[in-house]
């Protein structure tokens, strides 16, 4: 495929087959009354969700629900998928108009959309750290849901980018022991960079007020629930796609009082939710990336036009990715 580009062209990542990706073009109109064009200039991989959008494990009743912004195609495949974009504003408004902006768009090169779905960086923000903006949204509705408290026990289980994010922000909190769990070894700079303790599951924290899961595994939830004091809470952040996850609900969980409770970014979280958009909140997000200690979850960048020959490799399971920048120029 050519590599031309020009005002009305742009390139977008497709997923059109289990483990195959390509980069198609596609024209673009002028943008519309309402409407700026971004000129993309990096982005990132949603490693967990998109993983499963590559195998095509989408569940056929989660099609209308997993639709991301501005999506194109629909799913098991073609589908043009993702959801963090920063880029500088290329025509729009006189007042936006050069501004560097984060969008939850499609890996696209170059694209319209309303006024209502860019958010300005905040002033100083590096673009390469805002990519974790939809990261931090999750984590920050997690952690709302949550409601950790002063001099809590936290446990996270799942070093990802978004347990990671749960475990910064949880580590915030004033006497907080905040412990981020996970199976490699090596999530352990990650953890002392964060600020926060880490275990391996076998170790993990016993007795504690509250615990996410964010491990996507059935292991990952059983160590949850054993993490837990008595009439403790487990929030659980994993999205499990088409796997049948078993929940060990014997032994002690009812008569200890545990409870599980899902959290999803879809929506803003309840307590929150008369107060706050969708804006307000992605706004906020921005502003947590403040934190250089957050680059360490951010790996060397790939290419946009490098992007679906690697996916196979940067989606492994056994890869130590944790969010995967994507350079578009």
């Amino acid at each position: 495929m050519p590599s031309r580009r020009t005002d009305d062209v742009a390139e977008a990542l497709w997923y059109v087959a289990p483990g195959h990706a390509e980069i198609r073009e596609e024209k673009l109109a002028a943008p519309g009354p309402g409407e700026v064009r971004v000129h993309a200039s990096c982005g990132a991989l949603s490693r967990g969700t998109e993983r499963l959008v590559l195998a095509g494990t989408v569940p056929a009743s989660e099609f209308d629900r997993m639709r991301a912004p501005f999506m194109g195609g629909n799913f098991p495949f073609p589908v043009k998928y993702g959801y963090s974009i920063v880029g500088a504003v290329e025509a729009g408004p006189a007042d936006l108009k050069g501004q560097i902006v984060f969008a939850l768009h499609p890996h696209q090169n170059l694209f319209n959309v309303p006024l209502s779905a860019v958010v300005p960086l905040p002033d100083g923000l590096p673009h390469s750290r805002a990519v974790l903006a939809a990261n931090m949204e999750t984590a920050l509705n997690a952690v709302w849901d949550g409601a950790p408290g002063p001099a809590d026990r936290i446990a996270i289980v799942g070093a990802g980018a978004v347990g990671a994010l749960v475990a910064f922000l949880c580590g915030r909190i004033g006497g907080a022991e905040v412990t981020l769990v996970d199976i490699n070894p090596a999530r352990a700079v990650v953890a002392h960079r964060l600020g926060v303790d880490f275990a391996a599951p076998e170790r993990a924290p016993a007795d504690c007020d509250l615990v996410f899961q964010a491990s996507a595994t059935a292991s990952g939830l059983a160590t949850s629930l054993k993490s837990c004091g008595e009439e403790a809470t487990v929030i659980d952040l994993s999205w499990y796609g088409e796997q049948q996850i078993e929940v060990p609900l014997g032994a002690a969980f009812h008569s200890r009082r545990l409870r599980l409770i899902s959290s999803q970014v879809g929506q803003v979280a309840p307590s929150r939710r008369p107060r706050w958009t969708r804006n307000r909140r992605l706004a906020a997000a921005l502003s947590l990336l403040s934190d250089d200690r957050l680059d360490v979850l951010i790996a060397p960048a790939v290419t946009f036009r490098e992007l679906p020959a690697q996916l196979p490799d940067i989606l492994n399971t056994r890869d130590n990715i944790l969010c995967q920048l994507i350079r578009y120029a």
